[in-house]
């Protein structure tokens, strides 16, 4: 009996960015999220049924073959509704060496109470971890890649430190023309300042 990759559905991937986490950056948003926090800026991917199916280790070829990046960041929709093919995603990549920040809507004692092992060993996978709902009347002014207040980053690995300057930076919006659609991502509030 042979085994079953894992498949994960896509909605975007961005190759190079450092608006999603510290240095250069491979992005992927994953489709599907179960909590749709009102105000989300990525409603389109609150379906789960929609986005590219691909699998984990093809995607993971592709961010291993991406010169010059420092690391993985996998935002969503929520990727711990996919966490056993996000996991083996972020287990490739980090044994090759990359880091690997996760967003998540989950906060991490939500995450740790399921018990469940493959909850366990995405976390393990991780050098960040930004947890918590968005919320919407929360904006977050002061810290780089946050969404509101409320959310917490976590530095799972001494990959990272907190009082490192990167993680007080201004936040950053990128415009991206990727397959031929124009993506803008990094901080929403600051995205929609660069709206026409």
């Amino acid at each position: 009996m042979s085994a079953v990759a894992p498949v994960l559905r896509v909605a975007q991937l961005v190759p190079r960015t450092e608006a999603e986490g510290p240095g250069l950056r491979f992005a992927v948003w994953v489709q599907g999220c179960p909590l749709r926090c009102p105000g989300c800026c990525n409603p389109e991917m609150f379906a789960a049924e929609r986005g590219t199916v691909t699998t984990a280790e093809a995607l993971a070829a592709q961010v291993l073959a991406t010169p010059g990046i420092e690391g993985l960041s996998v935002l969503g929709g929520e990727p711990f509704a996919q966490t056993g093919p996000v996991a083996e995603l972020c287990e490739r990549v980090r044994a090759a060496g990359l880091s690997v920040m996760v967003f998540s809507g989950y906060t991490l004692a939500e995450l740790r109470a399921q018990g469940r092992p493959d909850v366990e060993r995405l976390l393990a996978t991780l050098d960040l971890l930004v947890d918590g709902r968005y919320e919407k009347d929360l904006p977050e002014q002061q810290r780089r890649w946050i969404g509101s207040s409320n959310q917490v980053m976590h530095f799972l690995s001494p990959r990272y430190a907190p009082e490192d300057p990167t993680f007080t930076a201004p936040n950053t919006a990128e415009v991206h023309l990727v397959e031929g659609r124009v993506i803008i991502n990094g901080w929403p509030a600051l995205a929609n300042r660069l709206r026409p």
